[in-house]
């Protein structure tokens, strides 16, 4: 092993995540993702690096106008969750060269049947597959660059998102095996929180999506005080009270929605929410939730709003936020292709 590869044992505690800029950040995206980023950022335990990765926005066609609006507003959307530049490097993945640069090696050290068997593939590809993008077949490549390239020890994901860290930590293992090294950390999950995953107001049982043909069934991030008060309110429910305990959710998938986001938004337990609130209708609940939503994201929306009004201020914090992360993938990305065998590395 060559002793200026680095060990496990090592590196440095860093956190890597990103979100696609598509448009239309929802209180899934800030529950699920954007929350949970800020109170890593604040513990101070490990770097954090957060990424707009408009790479993988394209592997489905984006109008260019809009793809950079959304790119912009989720940056601003990053902010005003309170992500601060100063704490974290926040950038978009495009201006970061080295991504799609590693992303090629691990093209050519992950399997084609890795690939086929990836959930998303298949559901986002379907029948259709034959007329689907190389870049949707192989964007877990990337994805695996995206983290590796930081040498990410730990990265923030939802239940529907391990299967991609999986293949990343199978690449990682692959190439450290394949060329006899220990250059590339075997990626943590951090799976917490919840509401990791935030389900539509219409039916519990699905996720909530900016697709989704239903304004009413997702909170964007948006949406001004009225707005978020009336979908609450409309929200589906069903007749019964609530339990005093988590068991009491478990056939209620609606109840158990609106529980997970209060719990997420307070930042308690579902246990202790439901020592408060067992017992009560929802004629009572709902306000309280629709009190604690608006006061939670009524600010967010209002800085998203004013942020998008000052575009240069936001391309000057990604600029800055690609030179940040450069420094820390230039150097691993040079040691990877010394490692390959690329002369001139």
């Amino acid at each position: 092993m060559n002793e200026a590869v680095q060990t496990s044992s090592t590196f440095t505690p860093r956190v890597f995540s990103g979100i696609q800029p598509s448009g239309g950040l929802t209180l899934g995206n800030y529950l699920g993702a954007m929350k949970r980023f800020v109170d890593m950022q604040e513990a101070g335990t490990h770097e954090t690096v957060f990424c707009m990765v408009d790479l993988h926005a394209i592997t489905v066609w984006q109008d260019p106008v809009k793809l950079q609006r959304a790119t912009r507003e989720l940056c601003a959307g990053f902010i005003a969750a309170g992500i601060d530049p100063k704490k974290s490097i926040l950038f978009n993945q495009s201006a970061a060269p080295e991504h799609a640069q590693l992303a090629w090696i691990f093209n050519c050290v992950a399997r084609m049947g890795w690939m086929q068997r990836m959930t998303q593939w298949k559901d986002k590809a379907g029948k259709n597959s034959q007329n689907a993008s190389l870049g949707l077949f192989a964007y877990p490549a990337l994805m695996a660059a995206d983290i590796l390239i930081y040498h990410a020890t730990h990265v923030p994901v939802g239940e529907d998102q391990k299967q991609h860290l999986e293949l990343t930590r199978d690449v990682a293992t692959k190439f450290n095996h394949d060329y006899g090294v220990d250059f590339f950390p075997i990626t943590e999950p951090v799976i917490e929180g919840a509401a990791t995953r935030v389900m539509s107001f219409r039916d519990g049982t699905k996720k909530m999506s900016k697709s989704d043909p239903s304004d009413a069934s997702r909170i964007n991030m948006t949406d001004n005080a009225d707005t978020i008060a009336k979908k609450i309110r409309k929200a589906k429910t069903d007749p019964e009270a609530l339990p005093s305990e988590a068991k009491g959710l478990e056939e209620r998938p609606e109840a158990r929605n609106l529980v997970n986001i209060y719990a997420g938004l307070s930042g308690l337990t579902v246990d202790q929410v439901l020592a408060d609130v067992g017992g009560k209708q929802f004629s009572e609940f709902k306000p309280m939730l629709s009190d604690l939503a608006v006061s939670k994201l009524s600010p967010i929306s209002t800085e998203m709003a004013r942020l998008m009004e000052h575009q240069d201020e936001i391309d000057k914090i990604l600029a800055h936020g690609a030179g940040q992360a450069r420094e820390i993938a230039a150097p691993i990305l040079k040691r990877t292709y010394e490692i390959v065998g690329m002369v001139g590395a």
